[in-house]
């Protein structure tokens, strides 16, 4: 179970670079397009992903966000058949607040049609900050006034702080639902891997930036939720009414509950989203829906962490008990995928795998195949291992 081997385990610290830096994904994401192209062919529905990720906070840095962006892409394109060219991918610098609105704007706004499967992804900071003239106020807030953010790369915190108040360039979690409410399809599934409220332990670290009554959302994110609002043709009214009710589309997969932290967690070599990493793990080797999905992660998360991951469906839909992401998952179960093979070495991601069992020697077999992989090291989530008998780049494994 994924849970004793998190939970008795002193992790190490997480090594050089996973998978580096989004030029490295990025290069890879095109050269798969391709590779993959004739496997994972277009067909309808259109499957479009956002994922955005940001480690590099000038303020209280993260380290497991961009690993989270790359356990997703993987999961979405060798189980759940994305083209890789339809998942784009926000990281560190680029992940600033108009980066990031443009890009769900453009990237599924835009080219979503009815029927098509969206996938949005953030995973960063959250924060609770003031705002004078909410749209609404949620009533389960820590503190009365304060609304829940996410916190893109450029939203500094004053200098002065905290002894001086001032503007931040949050995203209100108001404007997300704004944004939902835009897409077109009802097949929408976000995944948020951050929290509202601060702490810290020595194996880990929180997805929380500091906020409060001093911090202020800026005006041009209150005149971005009024465009919205005109563009949508609701009144503030209309809006209220629709919020309360619950989600604006789909489904939401969130870490936490409202008033807890989101980990980002040290593992056995690397760092990730405590959720991101247990949701991924599962989605490789089972089908599933939200409901059952969400059970699984609440049983394997420490017992010495407190956070109670959490999902949303829009009103009355039944979402719920449809497929994960709206798709009936394209693969076997599975515990790895080839990415690469030289001659007899082979490159592995072990997304699906509890590494805790996996040593030199050990051996995966090719889904469906005769092939085998002797495993031989691994940085991070990355596997080396020798390669016998017919295996080929995007190969599905299973641990022998």
């Amino acid at each position: 179970m994924i849970m004793s081997s998190i939970s008795r385990r002193h992790f190490l610290q997480f090594a050089t670079s996973t998978l580096a830096t989004l030029g490295w994904s990025q290069l890879n994401i095109s050269q798969q397009a391709e590779r993959y192209g004739k496997v994972l062919a277009q067909s309808t529905p259109r499957k479009l992903a956002l994922l955005v990720g940001i480690n590099k906070y000038s303020r209280q840095p993260l380290k497991g966000c961009i690993n989270d962006l790359e356990l997703q892409r993987h999961l979405l394109v060798n189980c759940f058949g994305f083209n890789p060219k339809d998942i784009y991918i926000l990281t560190d610098e680029k992940a600033n607040r108009q980066g990031i609105l443009s890009a769900f704007e453009e990237y599924l706004i835009k080219q979503a049609k009815p029927g098509d499967v969206v996938v949005y992804h953030y995973s960063g900071h959250g924060s609770l900050i003031n705002d004078p003239h909410p749209i609404i106020t949620e009533a389960d807030s820590k503190k009365a006034g304060l609304n829940g953010t996410f916190v893109p790369i450029d939203s500094n915190l004053p200098a002065g702080y905290p002894d001086e108040g001032g503007l931040v360039k949050d995203i209100m979690g108001h404007t997300l639902f704004l944004l939902m409410s835009a897409v077109k399809t009802e097949n929408f599934t976000a995944i948020l891997d951050s929290c509202y409220s601060g702490g810290a332990t020595r194996d880990s670290r929180v997805r929380s930036r500091d906020g409060g009554e001093k911090i202020l959302i800026s005006p041009e994110e209150k005149s971005y939720q009024e465009q919205w609002l005109s563009r949508l043709k609701w009144s503030h009214g209309e809006f209220v009414r629709r919020y309360r009710e619950g989600v604006a589309k789909g489904v939401v997969l969130a870490a936490t509950n409202p008033k807890q932290t989101a980990m980002d967690y040290q593992f056995n070599g690397f760092y990730a989203g405590l959720f991101t990493y247990l949701l991924t793990q599962y989605l490789w080797q089972n089908s599933g829906t939200p409901e059952n999905a969400i059970a699984f992660t609440k049983q394997q998360i420490p017992t010495n962490v407190d956070q109670t991951p959490r999902y949303d469906v829009k009103l009355d839909s039944g979402y719920e008990e449809e497929p994960i992401y709206f798709i009936n998952k394209l693969s076997s179960p599975a515990n790895a995928v080839v990415t690469e093979v030289t001659g007899n070495r082979a490159k592995l991601w072990l997304g699906g795998v509890d590494l805790g069992t996996v040593d030199t020697g050990t051996v995966f077999t090719v889904i469906n195949g005769s092939g085998k992989l002797i495993f031989q090291a691994r940085n991070g989530l990355v596997g080396e291992a020798i390669v016998e008998g017919n295996v080929k780049e995007g190969m599905l494994l299973q641990v022998n």
